[in-house]
């Protein structure tokens, strides 16, 4: 069997390609293979500027006098988890509506578990009933044992193991307690580009008739982080769009609202797909799918 200059499947480097292990630090000793037949060796990556040592199972054959191996590392093993999701509505809920459909169509590698809402009767809430999606309502007014805490809603989160909140016209102030059990786990969206035409007051329709009345000739959505504040957080996500002249604040409004269901969409997929990197100075980037190495 010929044991000179092996070839190795690419399925093999590709599984091993999230540790970043160059193939020149790949070494396999094949001189004492002597059968044609499936033969199990071990193999052993090693990097140079760390300790780690990692071992995997691959079984190699002859192929025209070539070798070829497959195996390695276990395709799940490298996967990424489909992320649990939860969102906060206070209304009608379309952009609930937005990422609901993309998850269901393969979009965003996640799935929303559980809706969190202010307002019971609202269209977001009653599109969670249709759905079948556990609802929760939140703040709840003291009411003898019928009282919901933030912490309860902590801990309730957790119940669903939730790994990111989404909040998505969420009008209400989002406890310290929440904030503190997901830290950078929490994005909210905005229908202006912040940080103008942002904090406490500034939601719906206030939003486009300020922006309006101020001779802004640019607006559209801003997805942030939220921190304890009203509007705060780092920024994460925008999308631009005219000012026109003529606009009336519901015409404005309708306009981003058009970009605000594409753009949660797509950072919610951003975000399930682990794509969101830290600048060092604390400002967190996108990365393409197509290429890491580009930001959106």
């Amino acid at each position: 069997m010929e044991t000179q200059n092996p070839i190795f499947r690419d399925s093999l480097y590709s599984s091993i390609h999230s540790l970043q292990i160059p193939k020149n630090y790949l070494f396999c000793n094949l001189s004492k293979i002597r059968s044609p037949k499936w033969v199990s060796l071990k193999m052993h990556y090693s990097l140079s500027s760390s300790a780690l040592l990692a071992n995997s199972k691959t079984q190699c054959r002859d192929i025209n006098s070539k070798v070829e191996c497959k195996g390695g590392f276990d395709k799940e093993d490298d996967e990424i988890k489909r992320k649990k999701l939860a969102v906060f509505v206070s209304g009608g809920g379309s952009n609930f509506r937005s990422i609901h459909e993309a998850a269901l169509n393969g979009s965003v590698h996640g799935d929303i578990v559980v809706l969190v809402t202010s307002k019971q009767d609202c269209g977001g809430a009653e599109y969670a009933r249709d759905k079948h999606i556990p609802l929760i309502v939140f703040p709840k007014k003291k009411d003898g044992q019928k009282y919901f805490s933030a912490e309860d809603l902590v801990n309730t989160l957790r119940s669903y193991k939730v790994d990111f909140i989404l909040l998505a016209g969420y009008l209400k102030l989002i406890p310290v307690e929440l904030v503190r059990a997901y830290p950078k786990s929490i994005l909210n969206i905005h229908p202006s580009l912040l940080p103008a035409f942002g904090g406490k007051g500034f939601y719906g329709m206030k939003v486009h008739k300020a922006v309006i009345a101020s001779g802004a000739r640019y607006s559209g959505p801003t997805i942030h982080y939220v921190d304890e504040e009203y509007d705060t957080g780092r920024i994460l996500a925008q999308r631009v769009v005219p000012v026109l002249a003529n606009d009336t604040a519901e015409e404005l409004a309708a306009r981003v609202l058009h970009e605000e269901h594409e753009l949660y969409a797509d950072v919610a997929a951003a975000l399930c797909e682990e794509r969101i990197v830290w600048r060092e100075d604390g400002v967190p980037l996108i990365q393409a799918k197509e290429n890491p190495n580009d930001y959106l």
